[in-house]
């Protein structure tokens, strides 16, 4: 997986204008690493509602220094097409993870010393 300056060095490739146009959308996806150091990192945001996510947060296109008008959709999928060699939906991550009964809301039993 690239950093996200990796990334904004390939959109401003793919798009025109300079890495910096585009850091602020690969940085959101990669944010996820705070709280998950490894490829698992990308459950949360490298998926088709990550890439929506992307887009209501930082609006439809942005304007590049070149002055031209790149859709947010399209930098999202380049960068999660870069990672992972397709887009996948949440589903098709959430349904590798395994499901245990904490999910469900289950109490823990309390064990009393004697």
């Amino acid at each position: 997986m690239a950093h996200p300056i990796d990334h904004a060095q390939s959109s401003a490739s793919r798009f025109g204008g300079v890495a910096e146009d585009y850091l602020a959308i690969h940085q959101f996806f990669d944010e996820s690493k705070r709280l998950v150091a490894d490829f698992r990192h990308c459950a949360l945001r490298h998926h088709t509602e990550g890439i929506f996510m992307a887009e209501r947060l930082f609006g439809v296109t942005i304007t590049n220094i070149d002055g031209r008008s790149i859709p947010v959709r399209y930098i999202g999928e380049q960068h999660v097409r870069e990672d992972l060699g397709r887009i996948p939906s949440f589903q098709d991550w959430i349904q590798e993870m395994p499901v245990k009964s904490w999910m469900y809301g289950q109490r823990l039993t309390v064990r009393k010393e004697l």
